[in-house]
Parts: C-alpha cells; sequence; structure tokens
C-alpha cells in the first residue's frame, strides 16, 4: 500500500474507533450496476488494501450494518428491495452512493428500466464521485460519513 493510502487508513481507523468504538459494518448493496464499483469495493478487502485492519467490515446481512454503500442507478426491480434494506438496517445509520450512476443514474439516466440515482429512493448522506471510484476515494467518502454520522451524534448529546 503506498504512504498516502496507509495514512488515509490510519485516518479511517482511528475515526472509526472514535465514532462508534467498535468497528464499523458496511453492506454494499448493488442496485443494478455494471459492477464496475463491485471490482472496487472487492479491491478494498484484498491484500493491497485491506480495510478490515483498518476497523471496517463488509457484512452480508443489512440488520448487522452501520452503512449501506450503495452502487449503480436503482433500477425499477431493485427500488423495493433497496428499500427493505434500508429499513432493516439499525439505527443510527448512514447511505452512501458510489459511483456516477448511483449518483445520478449514470450513463442509463433517464432510462425507462432506472429511477436514476440512490437518492430518488433514500436520504444520501454522502456521494463518492467516479466511474468507478478509486479505492482512495471510497475510503476518503467513508471518512466524510464518518464525520457526518459525528456531528450527528453531538447535536443529539
Amino acid at each position: 500500500m503506498d504512504e498516502e493510502t496507509e495514512k488515509l487508513g490510519e485516518e479511517l481507523k482511528r475515526k472509526v474507533r472514535e465514532v462508534f468504538g467498535r468497528s464499523l459494518a458496511i453492506r454494499e448493496v448493488d442496485a443494478g450496476s455494471c459492477n464496475g464499483c463491485e471490482v472496487e469495493v472487492n479491491s478494498l478487502t484484498n491484500a493491497i488494501h485491506d480495510i478490515e485492519r483498518f476497523g471496517l467490515h463488509i457484512v452480508a446481512s443489512p440488520r448487522h450494518a452501520d452503512m449501506l454503500l450503495v452502487t449503480g442507478p436503482v433500477t425499477r426491480n431493485m427500488e423495493l428491495p433497496l428499500r427493505q434494506t434500508y429499513n432493516a438496517t439499525p439505527c443510527p445509520k448512514m447511505v452512501v452512493a458510489m459511483g456516477s450512476c448511483a449518483i445520478s443514474g449514470g450513463i442509463y439516466r433517464g432510462s425507462y428500466a432506472v429511477l436514476d440515482g440512490v437518492d430518488k429512493v433514500l436520504p444520501v448522506d454522502v456521494y463518492i464521485p467516479g466511474c468507478p471510484p478509486r479505492p482512495q476515494a471510497i475510503i476518503q467518502g467513508i471518512l466524510v460519513a464518518l464525520g457526518k454520522m459525528e456531528e450527528r451524534k453531538g447535536q443529539q448529546s
């Protein structure tokens, strides 16, 4: 891992511990993507980036998640499952739209088959631009989401 990514990872680890006092559980949801974003999410867990050592875990169930990382434009067939996933995620929760398609519908925008970006269906906390975003951008986006979560906790106190 390069030095810049290592520093970003250490900052992420510190922020996760500060906000949660434990690991951050992320449920990745493909709402209709081309799978380019999924390749980058998978690369976060490879030997080069290894986000697990920074306290991030990709989980299989939204019931165990703190954050939903949503990729792809929301297809009409995925609207209901995406809403159900969101509803199954315990509060407080964060939603991150990852990639151009999740942000605006990308190249599929305006198609009869999609509802465009995730924010047409769910409240989005953070947008990570790119097609697909690089792993460093994903880590940075997660950091921004953690900052917003920390702000929310401060306002509730």
